[in-house]
């Protein structure tokens, strides 16, 4: 057997293994990349017309409103995503798993809708997406490996698209579309399978940065010339001061407000003991996650508390291994590209989610291929001579 063969041999089965994952996976990849135009067209309630020279009610004022429609739940923080948009209070937790947001105009304190998750479309995709909607503990690891999986495809893939000759790579580049079904059904497959490599491998690497451990870590050492990625940790107020503010989470939000540019969006996380710190976010490109600046105050006096690794301290100072970190989720869905890019994404995992269709389809062709028969001669038509 060849190496090319062996490559075949391992390609088929691996896709025999992967192929429905694949697939599942994809398809949901497709819904979640314009996730956010679909947002904003059937959730009107994330929207509230800005006013001019008028400044949002502060976090406590509209915390104090948000719980009284979740009961008997904790405020995690609030969201002002920016201009044009409505202030969210996040209320989520573990044992049992929930995730409210109130939706309020900033400017009134008007509630204008209390969501939650459970009853969400999108959590129906995001759980399949993440876990091909089997438990958390299951799932996730299946996602992971058929991910890891795919990757392996992909550059196995490419070896058997290398054309052997230049008369072959004329063929391997465009898809004869006049062909008969299962010609097209290859070139569908393999021109397009080509096409996507890139995109494809982006978009899965940057899904194992979630999916294994040791993935990211490995890849935080590599691009960060060999520094360990450093465990998520939040800075802890120094509890011998003497607290100086009653209600801290308004005295960040001024801050950031001062100095937020023109449609920035501004995250609060809420206190709840003395030794706990006040996490908040300016966030300069609203729509994305990577481009913000990551805080931490000291609830008695307000100084900023060192952080490191990803999602921590200013974006324009985070080192390359940080800001590649910031950007995975943007990369995954496409958003780093802004509209442009998430179409890229839809089309690339829709091509990903067809490669096991046509796949199976080669591998069914060629098991049933039709044998042609050679003609037969009668003794009877012989000519005699």
């Amino acid at each position: 057997m060849t190496v090319k063969k062996l490559i075949g041999k391992i390609h088929l089965w691996l896709g025999f293994i992967s192929g429905i994952g694949v697939f599942m996976i994809a398809i949901t990849g497709c819904i979640l990349a314009f996730q956010q135009e679909i947002e904003s067209l059937t959730k009107p309630y994330m929207y509230t017309a800005s006013r001019p020279g008028v400044h949002p009610l502060p976090p406590s004022t509209l915390k104090a409103i948000a719980v009284k429609e979740v009961k008997d739940k904790h405020p995690n923080g609030i969201n002002y995503p920016g201009k044009d948009k409505s202030a969210s209070v996040m209320f989520y937790g573990a044992d049992p798993d929930y995730y409210y947001q109130v939706f309020m105009d900033p400017y009134t304190g008007k509630v204008i809708k209390v969501w939650s998750e459970e009853d969400d479309f999108f959590h129906f995709i995001l759980h399949g997406h993440y876990y091909l909607w089997l438990p958390p503990k299951i799932g996730q690891p299946i996602v992971a490996s058929v991910t890891l999986i795919f990757v392996v495809m992909l550059i196995s893939g490419l070896i058997l698209w290398w054309p052997k000759n230049k008369a072959a790579a004329r063929q391997r580049f465009s898809i004869k579309w006049d062909a008969k079904w299962r010609r097209l059904n290859y070139d569908l497959h393999n021109v397009l399978g080509f096409y996507i490599l890139v995109i494809g491998l982006l978009i899965a690497t940057t899904g194992l940065v979630w999916g294994f451990e040791w993935f990211s870590k490995g890849l935080y050492y590599a691009t960060s010339g060999g520094k360990a990625l450093p465990p998520y940790a939040a800075p802890l107020s120094d509890t011998t001061k003497q607290a100086q503010y009653s209600i801290p989470e308004d005295q960040v939000w001024q801050q950031l407000l001062a100095k937020a540019p023109q449609g920035a969006g501004i995250s609060i996380g809420f206190v709840t003991d003395k030794s706990e710190s006040v996490a908040a976010s300016l966030n300069y490109r609203p729509g994305t996650y990577y481009k913000s600046d990551n805080y931490y105050f000291d609830r008695n006096t307000l100084a900023i508390l060192p952080a490191d690794g990803p999602y921590t301290g200013e974006y324009a100072k985070a080192s390359f291994a940080n800001k590649l970190r910031d950007m995975n989720y943007d990369i995954h869905v496409g958003a780093i590209l802004g509209l442009p890019g998430k179409m890229i994404v839809f089309m690339a995992s829709l091509i990903c989610a067809s490669l096991p269709v046509t796949g199976i389809y080669i591998w069914w062709g060629r098991r049933h291929k039709k044998v042609k028969k050679s003609p037969v001669t009668s003794a009877t038509s012989r000519v005699r001579v």
